[in-house]
This record gives C-alpha cells, structure tokens and sequence, in this order.
C-alpha cells in the first residue's frame, strides 16, 4: 500500500468533529504518563458501565475460559479488563504522536538478537502476537528497534485512517502495510526477508480454518500461519507485550523461533498455535482483548454460545 498523504477532502465540514476530538486528545495526551494511566482506567470505568454489548462479550468469553474462577473473581477480572481497554486508548494516542524519546524510555525489550541473526541468514519473520489492549503501543515500541510490516484493513472513515496509519509508520520509516486479504504480497515480502507482524489469534470463519482447542472450546483457527511460513520460506517468532505494573512501562519479548514448525499437520500447527496463546493469556488475562467473538463460529451441530449478547436492533 502507497504511504498515506493528506488530502484536501480532510478540511470538510463532516471531518470538524473529528479534527475537535483529535486536537482534545492530543492536548489530554501531553499530561505524565502516570496521570494519562489513571484517566486511562476512569474511561475504563465508564465503559464497564456503558457499553453493554462488549460488556456481555467479555463477560460471556470469561465464563467460557475461565469456569474454575467463581464469578467475584471474573467479574474482577472483567472490571481490570475495561480499565485495561480505556488505558489503551490513551496508549494508541502516545504511540502515534508522543516524541519517539519520550516512547522510547517506556520500553524494556528482549529477544532482539533473535531477529538480528534472522536479518544476517536473510530469513522473512512472522512475528506472532496477540490482541492485547497494548497491541498499538508494543508495534510502535518494537518498531523504533526493527522495521516491522504488518498486516492493515482501511478504516472506514477517510481521516481517521490517514491519522493512524501516518501514527503507526512513523516508528517504522520503510515499512510496508499489507492488505489483511493480500497472501501473494505476504508471502513475496517473507520470501526477501522482511519481519510482518501477524495475530492469528481471531476468529475469521470457518471457511479457512479448522476446529482446534482453545482453552477447551473447539475454536475455529486460521491455517495462516504455516502457510505463510511455508511457502515464505520464514520463521515464526512468538512475540508478547506486556504493561508493567506502577507505571513501569512495557515489557516487549521476542522469543526464539519455533522449531519444527510447520509440520505436516496444519492440525498439528493450529493446536500448538492454540496451547501458546492460552499460556500466554493466561499470564495477563486482564490485558487481553476478550470483547471479540472468539468462539463465534461454530462446528456443524453445536450451538451458539453468543446467543445473550446479540446486536441490539
């Protein structure tokens, strides 16, 4: 994809409301760090109250993965999880306009040397992540280190699309956006070794995946990865952030790459894939994106475990 660029369409009177909730954003953002993780938490709060349909999502995605808590102990959990999301609204503002200087103090990085020896073999990197609330701010963190791809669906609305993805390249001057339905573009970009971030971690229908455990739910989950990791010729990386406690900043990790992989099961792959992410959201869990429909499809005959939390008409 071209690099964004302004156009004079952005100075319309239908984008004036967004350019007064940018500008007030910005100006909120220029506060301490401390205090933008406090404001971060009361939005969470709001939230927890008010958005009720990613309210029962959450709750219902807490249920299913965790039954062994009892539901103070969730609903605890769910209530660190909305302050965890109202956080990382003011993270995405930090990321895309905050000094790199400023960003840079935040981060405490490992595994770098992992990605250098993959740069001298001239080997492509699917570097494995998660939808964690902090998913915007570690790629910014990450990718003032290593030129990072990732994959990109445009947002709807024009302006705010342009402020985005000019936040997001701005860490990674040379990097490249790829169309999320793009696998030829994934895979030539693998093939002449560039690092592409990639989450497979969501639900995308059952077309293209199978059906694999997920903290014992039968999951649809994305066969991706080890096709892109096959025919790109790369390795896969697991790559976990992680906000520390009293305002500490962010813990990056890229761990070594994953042996053996892939195999000749995309079974097999799926369910490895599948054991890392529960262990890795297992460590957090209040830092995890849990208002997605995760177990929305389902395999043939089962019922649907969503059916309390449907779209108000």
């Amino acid at each position: 994809m071209d690099s964004p660029h302004f156009r004079v369409v952005f100075l319309h009177w239908r984008f004036w409301l967004l350019w007064l909730g940018l500008g007030m954003l910005w100006l909120i953002n220029q506060l301490p760090y401390r205090v933008l993780l406090t404001i971060g938490r009361l939005l969470g709060v709001g939230m927890y109250r008010m958005a009720s349909n990613r309210h029962c999502i959450a709750r219902r995605n807490l249920e299913l993965c965790f039954p062994e808590k009892s539901s103070g102990e969730r609903k605890r959990l769910l209530k660190e999880n909305f302050a965890s999301t109202g956080i990382a609204f003011f993270e995405m503002a930090m990321s895309w306009w905050w000094p790199k200087s400023r960003l840079e103090r935040l981060a405490h990085v490992e595994g770098l040397e992992h990605l250098k020896q993959a740069h001298l073999n001239g080997k492509g990197v699917i570097l494995m992540a998660l939808h964690f609330t902090t998913l915007e701010i570690g790629a910014a963190l990450l990718g003032q280190k290593y030129t990072i791809d990732g994959m990109y669906r445009e947002h709807s609305n024009l302006l705010f699309d342009f402020i985005q993805r000019r936040g997001r390249e701005r860490h990674n001057l040379n990097s490249i956006a790829v169309e999320r339905n793009d696998v030829r573009g994934m895979i030539k970009l693998l093939r002449t070794g560039r690092f592409i971030w990639y989450a497979p971690d969501q639900d995308y229908g059952a077309k293209q995946s199978i059906f694999v455990p997920l903290f014992g739910i039968k999951a649809a989950t994305v066969k991706s990865t080890s096709t892109f990791a096959r025919l790109g010729k790369a390795l896969v990386m697991p790559f976990t952030q992680k906000r520390l406690t009293n305002g500490n900043g962010y813990c990056l990790v890229i761990h070594p790459p994953l042996t053996n992989f892939p195999s000749e099961s995309d079974e097999i792959d799926c369910m490895r894939i599948n054991q890392w992410i529960e262990a890795t959201v297992r460590e957090c869990p209040e830092q995890y994106l849990w208002a997605h429909r995760r177990f929305k499809s389902r395999p043939p005959g089962e019922v649907k475990l969503y059916e309390k939390c449907r779209h108000k008409p």
